[in-house]
């Protein structure tokens, strides 16, 4: 069955961005180390890395997310969802409009503007028997929970204080969560929830 899992990166203190974020500094001031465990030689690291992408068949995220990572310093062949591992799925993005031009047109984009229930809907029939993955930004997690959207919460919690940035949550419903697992390991402690 179909899981639709959100999979988020978040300082200690509940940032998934460093202050400054944008364009031409998509983590933001020290927010690179928010990434640090998914380029860890680390075999727990490693073992989240590859389960995680081996499951996706699809994966979501917000257009500022999209414009971070399809901008010149964003994902290459090195870098991006699915790069290094299996392969890359097909990734769907929600946005007022469609970008006018893409640079990583190799990649399976499809673009949604008629809200993220139908974005989630496109990137469930995309993604088959496998799960759709909803990496960010944190805006776009957050929407999702708020609205009942997300079955899993799957949380990397980096050991570093940002101070500011963009957080993940800014307030919604109460959600319950369900603890399913914890791996700690010296970059990250990856925390698995149920969202009930």
């Amino acid at each position: 069955m179909t899981r639709i899992i959100a999979d988020i990166s978040v300082s200690v203190d509940g940032y998934v961005t460093g202050p400054g974020a944008g364009p031409d500094n998509g983590l933001g001031d020290g927010g690179e180390a928010l990434h640090t465990w998914a380029f860890s030689d680390d075999p727990d690291d490693r073992l989240v890395l590859s389960e995680g992408t081996a499951r996706s068949g699809a994966v979501i995220l917000g257009r500022r997310l999209f414009d971070i990572v399809d901008g010149p310093g964003g994902w290459d062949n090195e870098v991006g969802y699915g790069a290094g591992e299996v392969g890359r799925p097909p990734f769907v993005v929600v946005t007022s409009s469609p970008p006018e031009s893409m640079r990583l047109t190799e990649l399976d984009w499809t673009f949604v503007t008629t809200g993220l229930s139908d974005a989630v809907a496109a990137a469930r029939e995309r993604a088959g028997d496998l799960d759709v993955v909803l990496m960010g930004g944190g805006a776009t997690i957050g929407s999702a929970i708020a609205a009942g959207l997300v079955d899993v919460l799957s949380l990397h919690v980096a050991p570093v204080v940002l101070g500011a940035g963009t957080p993940l949550f800014t307030g919604g419903p109460t959600r319950t969560l369900v603890q399913r697992s914890v791996t700690a390991t010296s970059t990250a402690t990856h925390v698995i929830y149920d969202v009930v």
